[in-house]
This record gives structure tokens, C-alpha cells and sequence, in this order.
């Protein structure tokens, strides 16, 4: 039996009929704070101190660092794209092609002014030997033939760039562009992701209170949706030195080591992030919270009388958990109430129990 019904028992004819009127309204209605002169039964928990680092939590998506937008340096027509999103591809495979007819005809036109360059250059060699031609004339036309050849490496250049092959092992994530279509020099048309080195990282922002904490080399524990029963370890490997002009926020990048299992771009996961610095807290339960807001909080203790109850202000540094750590408020305060704190006042007057199932049975 409820043991505040038991207290209601003992109340005059008139006080039972309103308690019995409350409890009728049903199992959902919120729960009636007893007489203040009827004792409530609650429960003590101990505070513990310690020195504890503070945990941070954010969240984010797999990723990696050999993630690329691959293009064509020069525009054109593509001719074939060789490959669909979700294959595996390995280094230097061929994975688009431009059409190349003007491409060659400009390194065919580039050769054949080499050639031109360099006859005219022998031919006006032997007339400067012959006295026929000026030294001035003969710099000017081995300036003309670097130049012709500087134009045929160009051109070449261009044709091997008109291509698109794979700079490591990896897989394909999208096909920006399709057969047929103009791509721009510099345009994304396909986004690969070189996984196979293993390179795993998670980006987000943090931040200014956090920032300040968090140094390159804090370890972080990786929970990963996909493998609910499994935690990844990672390690903090870039924090930037600015806030992001957008959010406000400080970009931090985790990587993740896979131990072992199959990790792609885009798995959401959730972070703790362990700062370095350690100073000590007072912990309590999350159930002793009786009002909150925002690193603000209350929480009651009983007096010397064991019957009476004082409301205690803290300050929260964060939750660890089903616990709360506190920083300041709980100065020579040993234990704190954790069961019953919904119905207590400042004017409540309660009785000490060692069964908190006594609340609800």
C-alpha cells in the first residue's frame, strides 16, 4: 500500500474525502503534495568528491580525410565516364575521359610549330657561321623555338589531365555529371573517397566554454550507431585557431580508429570528449535535481532535526550520465535527498527511509 495513503488515513473524515477526490482523477494526473504537517518519505544519497575531468558530448558523421572532388583540368565534352557510384577502384585506373579531338589537334599543331621552330633555328645557325645573319638574329629564333616547345609541354600536359584517374585505391561516392555533358575546367564530376588508407575522421564545431579545454592529442570515446555495442577510440588532431564565421563555433577534427571494422562516410555518431585538465567535482544523483536551469540548479538536504529540509542552490558543470557534476553549492554538505524531491517545499517536514520502492508500492 502507498505509504502517503497510509498518512492520509490518519487525516480527519473531511481531509481523506479530498485526498480519495484527487486520486480519482486518474493514474496521469501529476501527483498531490501532501499536508505540510503529514511527514514525506524520502531518501538520502551520499555526495562524492573526486577529481574528474569533464566529459564533452557532441555528435557528428564519419568521414575522411581522403575524401576528393575529382576533375578535369581542362573543359570539354566528356566521352566516358567508366565507372557507377559504389564501385571499388584502385590507383591510377582510368575513370573519365574528355573527347579528345581538340585536344590532339592542339598538340599536333604545338609539335608541328617545334618542328618549324627548330628548322628555322638551323637554318639561321648556318647563316650566322656564314656571316650572313646577326647574333641578334640568332637569339631571337632560339627564343622562338623554347617557346614553340614550351607550348607542345602545355599542350601535352593538358591532354594528360584531360583524363581523370584514381590517386589511390578507394571507392566512388557520386557521379556528379554524365556522358555527353560540357565540363568546365576545375568542375566536380565525380567524388571519391580513398578509404582504403584507413583514415577515418569526424568533423564538427565546438563551442568558445569548450575550445578553451580542448587541446590537439584528448582522447575521445566514438559510439558509432552501427555497432551499438562497440566503442571506437579517437584522438583530437586538428582544433582551429578561429571561430567559423557562420556558426560561431571552433571546427575540431577526431580521427577514429576502425579496429577492425567496416567504417564508411556518413555514419552518424556521437562523441565524448575527455580534456586533459582534471579538477575536482562534487557528484550527485540526476534524481536529486529538484529544479534546473541552464549551470544552475536546486537541491534539498535535511537539517540536524533529520525532519525539517533546506533548499540548497548549486551550480552544475556538466552531466556524466545519471550523474551531475557540481562545482560549487555543496560545501560540508554530505548527503543530499534523491528520492521524493517532487513533493518537497522548503516547509516540508519528512521521514527518513531506506527503501525507495516504498515511494511507489
Amino acid at each position: 500500500m502507498n505509504t502517503l495513503l497510509l498518512h492520509y488515513l490518519r487525516l480527519p473524515f473531511a481531509a481523506m474525502i479530498i485526498g480519495l477526490v484527487f486520486s480519482g482523477c486518474g493514474e496521469n494526473k501529476a501527483a498531490v503534495t501532501p499536508p505540510a504537517d503529514v511527514p514525506i518519505p524520502v531518501k538520502l544519497q551520499p555526495v562524492v568528491t573526486g577529481n574528474q575531468g569533464r566529459i564533452l558530448q557532441y555528435s557528428g558523421l564519419i568521414a575522411s580525410n581522403s575524401e576528393a572532388r575529382l576533375s578535369f583540368k581542362i573543359g570539354g565534352i566528356i566521352s566516358r565516364i567508366y565507372v557507377k557510384e559504389g564501385d571499388h577502384v584502385v590507383d591510377g585506373q582510368l575513370l573519365a575521359t574528355l573527347d579528345l579531338t581538340e585536344i590532339d589537334a592542339q598538340v599536333s599543331q604545338a609539335t608541328q610549330n617545334v618542328e618549324k621552330a627548330q628548322r628555322d633555328e638551323q637554318r639561321i645557325n648556318n647563316l650566322y657561321r656564314d656571316t650572313v645573319a646577326s647574333l641578334e638574329q640568332v637569339q631571337n629564333m632560339h627564343t622562338q623555338s623554347t617557346v614553340a616547345k614550351d607550348a607542345l609541354n602545355i599542350a601535352r600536359f593538358n591532354r594528360q589531365y584531360a583524363q581523370i584517374r584514381a590517386t589511390s585505391s578507394g571507392t566512388i561516392l557520386h557521379k556528379l555529371m554524365n556522358e555527353g555533358e560540357y565540363a568546365s575546367a576545375g568542375t566536380a564530376v565525380l567524388e571519391f573517397n580513398g578509404a582504403d588508407q584507413g583514415d577515418w575522421v569526424v568533423r564538427f564545431g565546438v563551442s568558445d566554454k569548450d575550445w578553451v579545454i580542448l587541446h590537439k592529442g584528448d582522447k575521445a570515446n566514438v559510439s558509432i550507431d552501427a555497432y551499438p555495442d562497440q566503442r571506437f577510440i579517437g584522438q583530437i588532431t586538428k582544433l582551429a585557431e578561429g571561430a567559423d564565421a557562420t556558426g560561431g563555433t571552433y571546427a575540431v577534427e577526431v580521427t577514429v580508429t576502425a579496429a577492425g571494422r567496416k567504417l564508411a562516410p556518413g555514419l552518424f555518431c556521437t562523441l565524448q570528449l575527455q580534456p586533459a585538465g582534471r579538477r575536482a567535482y562534487t557528484f550527485i544523483p540526476a534524481s536529486a535535481l529538484a529544479e534546473g536551469d541552464g549551470s544552475t540548479g536546486y537541491v534539498y538536504t535535511v537539517n540536524a532535526d533529520k525532519r525539517t529540509v533546506k533548499k540548497l542552490p548549486v551550480h552544475i558543470a556538466f552531466l556524466q550520465d545519471d550523474l551531475i557534476a557540481v562545482s560549487s553549492g555543496l560545501d560540508s554538505v554530505s548527503a543530499v535527498i534523491a528520492d521524493g524531491v517532487g513533493y518537497l517545499t522548503e516547509r516540508s517536514v519528512v521521514k527518513l527511509i531506506s527503501n525507495p520502492d516504498s515511494l511507489t508500492k
